[in-house]
């Protein structure tokens, strides 16, 4: 292998692929990104058997040459090393020449390191799901849609399943549903599929989609989804990140939704996040995290909270519509604080059915289809 490419161009696809290397790999292959030099390019790829990250680097971009190779090759090279060295080179061309079986030169101005690399034989080969039949989805909606259900997901690696977000697809709409058994986020996208393409139910983990969201630019560049049994591919642009699929059956979540209410509100999501933020400081020092909402006469709720050492903190704000029964009713501020802050909308309705029953949170925007249920606590104050 002997290639010239921008230093840029080199070291955006490096930082890109290294996202997929885990600390402490499985086994010694897999602490490197594969580099692979042909006619069309660079190719890097790297995994953690979890997730991988495929990039790659054309020989042209537009009219302007980027990688020049002049003998294809391929090796795999220290992703911890390379993620740091490539942007603290010199010069804005680097030299790659492979020299013996893994040995490389890596030529910058006048910087020249010696690497030893690895066999790239012995590196995993990569699903082949470019056959499959594609979802396409807007990136600044898909990171949306993750960033407002994966706060949900658990934490609990006894329930391996419920680490992980569920995909649904039908009639042109993709569902994401997350859930700790404490509370639950849903959310639904119009993506471009036909309308008998179907997924009936993929759950990826909730650090597969954390690691996705940071390389999903921010704007409406469009993603394309492939999903297989097992395997999920995304391809954003010249990345192809694929994901493996969490084994299991996710609980049927839509029974738990209630579809009436015998309290309901509207009230501004700036206003009432302000005050239960302001609520949750002294919660937090119980370290239970309980606060509660009393509906009081005129349409006004009261927001409280209470420390045995500190005191005790109490709001009253006028809801913009509070209708049905006297309400009191505890729940975890910190789950309610998670689902507010990532509700763009001005308004937002909350459903209760008593002390005891899931609170129902949705914007009253319709154009921003989520919706979150907390469970209440129950409490003798």
């Amino acid at each position: 292998m002997k290639l010239t490419i921008r230093k840029n161009e080199l070291n955006e696809a490096v930082q890109q692929a290294a996202k997929a290397v885990s600390s402490k790999p499985a086994i010694p292959i897999l602490s490197g990104i594969k580099f692979e030099a042909d006619a069309n390019g660079l190719t890097l790829t790297a995994s953690d058997t979890e997730i991988s990250i495929q990039t790659f680097v054309p020989a042209n971009i537009g009219d302007e040459p980027v990688v020049r190779v002049e003998r294809p090759g391929s090796i795999v090279l220290s992703a911890r090393f390379m993620a740091e060295i490539v942007k603290k080179l010199p010069e804005d061309e680097i030299e790659f020449e492979q020299q013996g079986s893994f040995n490389v030169t890596i030529r910058s101005g006048a910087t020249d390191i010696q690497m030893i690399g690895l066999d790239a034989e012995e590196f995993p080969v990569l699903p082949d799901l470019g056959s499959l039949k594609t979802v396409t989805i807007p990136g600044d909606r898909l990171k949306n849609m993750i960033r407002q259900t994966i706060f949900a997901a658990s934490t609990n690696e006894q329930t391996p399943i419920l680490t992980g977000v569920q995909w649904r697809l039908a009639g042109g709409e993709l569902k994401f549903t997350a859930t700790d058994r404490h509370r639950l986020s849903t959310c639904t996208a119009a993506v471009d599929a036909a309308e008998d393409e179907r997924i009936d139910s993929i759950v990826i983990a909730a650090r597969t989609l954390n690691e996705l969201s940071r390389i999903v630019p921010d704007a409406p560049d469009p993603v394309e989804i492939a999903a297989a049994d097992n395997q999920v591919l995304f391809r954003i642009g010249r990345v192809l990140f694929y994901s493996r699929v969490l084994d299991g059956s996710y609980p049927d979540t839509s029974r738990i939704i209630p579809q009436e209410f015998k309290t309901e509100m509207e009230i501004e999501t700036r206003r009432l996040t302000d005050a239960i933020e302001r609520a949750y400081l002294m919660s937090r020092e119980e370290k239970t995290n309980i606060v509660r909402i009393v509906t009081l006469d005129g349409g006004d709720i009261e927001i409280s909270s209470s420390s045995t050492e500190l005191g005790r903190v109490t709001e009253r704000m006028r809801a913009m519509r509070l209708e049905g029964d006297e309400l009191r009713i505890a729940f975890n501020s910190k789950y309610m604080l998670d689902a507010l802050r990532v509700i763009d909308s001005e308004r937002i309705f909350i459903g209760f059915n008593g002390s005891m029953s899931p609170i129902v949170i949705r914007p009253t925007d319709q154009s921003d289809r989520q919706l979150h249920i907390i469970l209440p606590y129950r409490t003798t104050g």
